[in-house]
């Protein structure tokens, strides 16, 4: 970069545009071209996504795939998934499939409350903050209600209000922790704006409390907000079935693959080095599903991560056993995912992905997402305890190599066959191409 520039979010989108291919590029118009090239020919589209996020020049896009035969809790479903690597979308099809014939997946929302927390500052007699507490509290409620008229319509709301007392990790700290039902809503607005409004009435009703001398009642609000840790917005997933039922062309021994996938799993929740990766691997599946409905796949990642080092340690998301014969294979895991508001109504893949899940409520979306990260998991797992991971990745990879060099049609062929019994390498691929290259 050769300057600062200033104003830059007042300049028009071509301007920016302009600026950028000038500043950054040997080939201006090159890069115009290309930055272009991404554009919708829709103009209104265009303009909904220019819309979405600040200083737009163009669209980033991302590959949207389709895992069909995802049986769960007894109704098939047809798994939209956003996401660039390459083997996710095949390994959770594959999964699904596997599973449609053993009984498919169970889910369960095991409860659904999200958290808002105001932070303040409070230098006095704890108890008779306390006391002050219990008559600020429904006051709360009440100073609400506008903002929550419609969601207590549609059954949720505030759910509680309690005063924590932090002092003992930071000098007169204190919160009231908020806990929240939204429904189908992901709710960080609506979360927001009740929090907002409880501080104010904090500092309201604390300025007024005579009980307070002077110093008591300049309570100082730090922040307003909500969490992204939902520990009590839980979602099961699992699959079972006999041990025997196991078997299939790469799994001759079922019983052996069972206990070695049971120990894969002991492994990743006892050793976080393997339980970070064992984990992105669930999010793969996970994530996928988030971004192709619009939700904030961002929070979901900080919220499930903080939930799998709850106890201490990080730790594996999955569990796995064998008992009475049967082979057992789950994860709990945080989501809060919305079904209405944000993307959902106004991207238009987004819409259509909500279509293809049947229109879900939030908790059915988080069902769906929690049973895609499971099948990720599980395929992943398969792979790592028979035929080792690299041997499906590496095919897939290749493809990527062979978009990368262009390779045509008899190329691809005679490498594709060339790798029918070696091991992909890039280096390997990328030496192929260039000896067929020279002997043409």
């Amino acid at each position: 970069m050769n300057n600062a520039v200033s104003g830059f979010s007042k300049l028009t989108k071509e301007e920016k545009i302009n600026w950028i291919a000038d500043q950054y590029f040997t080939n201006p118009a090159q890069a115009i071209a290309t930055l272009k090239q991404y554009w919708n020919s829709d103009v209104q589209l265009q303009q909904l996504h220019d819309e979405f996020i600040e200083n737009t020049i163009t669209n980033f896009y991302l590959p949207m795939g389709i895992a069909p035969n995802f049986l769960v809790n007894g109704t098939y479903h047809t798994i939209p998934m956003v996401i660039e690597e390459s083997s996710v979308v095949a390994a959770a099809a594959k999964s699904a499939k596997y599973w449609s014939t053993r009984g498919g997946f169970k889910a369960t929302v095991l409860n659904s409350e999200k958290i808002g927390q105001v932070h303040f500052i409070y230098q006095g007699d704890v108890q008779k903050l306390e006391a002050f507490f219990n008559s600020l509290k429904p006051k709360c409620y009440t100073a609400t209600e506008s903002i929550t008229k419609n969601m207590q319509k549609r059954g949720g709301g505030i759910l509680d209000i309690e005063l924590r007392n932090k002092t003992n990790e930071l000098n007169n700290y204190f919160q009231l922790h908020v806990t929240f039902e939204t429904k189908d809503s992901m709710g960080a607005n609506f979360i927001n704006s009740c929090l907002e409004q409880i501080a104010k009435t904090l500092t309201q009703e604390a300025a007024q409390y005579d009980a307070f001398t002077n110093d008591e009642k300049n309570i100082q609000v730090i922040m307003s907000i909500l969490s992204n840790y939902v520990p009590n917005c839980i979602v099961r997933a699992e699959v079972s079935c006999p041990i025997a039922d196991l078997a299939e062309k790469k799994i001759e021994n079922p019983q052996e693959f069972a206990e070695k996938f049971v120990q894969a799993v002991n492994i990743a929740e006892i050793e976080p080095f393997r339980a970070v990766t064992h984990n992105k691997g669930i999010m793969n599946g996970i994530d996928a599903v988030v971004l192709a409905t619009g939700n904030d796949f961002r929070a979901v990642e900080a919220g499930v991560h903080a939930y799998a080092s709850r106890n201490g340690r990080y730790s594996s998301l999955s569990h796995a056993k064998i008992e009475n014969g049967i082979f057992t294979f789950w994860l709990e895991i945080p989501l809060a995912l919305g079904t209405v508001g944000g993307l959902t109504t106004l991207h238009p893949l987004v819409k259509m992905a909500l279509e293809i899940l049947g229109k879900p409520s939030a908790h059915q979306l988080m069902q769906l997402v929690a049973v895609t990260g499971l099948a990720q998991n599980f395929a992943a797992l398969r792979s790592l305890t028979t035929t080792g991971i690299q041997e499906g990745h590496m095919k897939m990879h290749l493809n990527n190599i062979l978009n990368q060099f262009q390779a045509t049609p008899q190329e691809r062929t005679a490498i594709t066959k060339h790798f029918e019994n070696n091991t992909v390498t890039h280096a390997s691929a990328v030496q192929l191409i260039e000896n067929l290259r020279k002997n043409q």
